[in-house]
């Protein structure tokens, strides 16, 4: 039996990077404060398209854990309503198919303005989401270890 792969992959959508960003970093900084030195980045366009790139990693046996970061914003068009709830149901079944676990902070603010004011709370609060993300993925990683 080959040892679990310490190595992760972020997901993240370029849709409002500027914000995504934030949880990003701030997830990579305390997964390497917690000695996780393998973080893979993947870039794809929006939060539609991470999962199926989080399939493809969960499946390639190289992970051992996979997390999707995105804003959807309610852009008047009410897209959020079916996008948000959609990628998150699609990447719970990818953690059941394939037994590697997987995460989100697929974030859908109400009444999200892009003005100075949301753009500022928004940033900060994606940093503290990112770390929040870290710590559940080292914390389930942990009891995974636990459990094997």
């Amino acid at each position: 039996m080959s040892p679990m792969p310490n190595r992760i992959a972020l997901v993240a959508a370029r849709w409002h990077s500027d914000i995504v960003d934030k949880a990003v970093e701030s997830c990579r900084a305390e997964l390497l404060a917690r000695g996780y030195a393998e973080i893979d980045v993947i870039e794809v366009p929006g939060a539609f398209e991470i999962p199926l790139q989080a399939k493809r990693l969960a499946t390639s046996g190289a992970y051992a854990a996979v997390a999707g970061v995105a804003l959807v914003v309610d852009g008047g068009i009410y897209r959020h309503d079916f996008v948000a709830p959609t990628v998150v149901d699609a990447l719970m079944r990818v953690q059941l198919d394939t037994d590697v676990p997987v995460f989100s902070a697929v974030l859908t603010p109400h009444h999200f303005h892009e003005h100075a004011e949301h753009l500022e709370y928004f940033a900060k609060h994606f940093v503290k989401k990112g770390a929040e993300l870290a710590n559940a993925i080292a914390a389930t990683l942990a009891l995974g270890a636990v459990n094997a």
